[in-house]
């Protein structure tokens, strides 16, 4: 079976978590259009189609840290959720916070999904394993 491409857009300031993405989103079942913005200001170029990013592709998933420098994790989620033209693009938060008040907060902003990074690389694929898994699912269901 072909692998379906995806576009994502992974908002995380980390290298080592950049890389372990990369790693583990190539060795699964979806081909995998991977871009990265490091901060807040960089994904809303990104996403807004400004400066160098003119030609950027529309993300299917935004993977998002809530801890990254210039615009927290949180401020970006609640201004792509209030933005009628990003508002639909599914948001994944995947953070090392595990604070009820975190998640709470994601959830209230109108994040798809909450989950936290993990310090183990094979749990860390079992996590993207399951992302891939939905939007499959999702995608045959509206296909059919």
């Amino acid at each position: 079976m072909d692998k379906k491409k995806i576009k994502v857009l992974l908002i995380e300031d980390n290298p080592g978590d950049v890389r372990l993405t990369k790693e583990v989103l190539n060795d699964g079942k979806l081909a995998v259009d991977l871009n990265v913005a490091q901060d807040g200001t960089e994904a809303f170029a990104f996403l807004r189609r400004q400066g160098k990013y003119a030609d950027a592709p529309r993300p299917d998933l935004i993977l998002l840290d809530l801890n990254l420098p210039k615009k927290n994790g949180r401020k970006i989620l609640t201004e792509i959720k209030d933005d009628n033209n990003l508002k639909h693009i599914p948001v994944v938060i995947l953070t090392s916070s595990e604070a009820d008040k975190d998640i709470e907060e994601c959830y209230n902003f109108q994040a798809n999904c909450y989950t936290t990074k993990p310090i183990k690389p094979d749990r860390f694929s079992a996590i993207v394993q399951i992302f891939e898994d939905f939007h499959f699912i999702e995608n045959f269901w509206f296909t059919i």
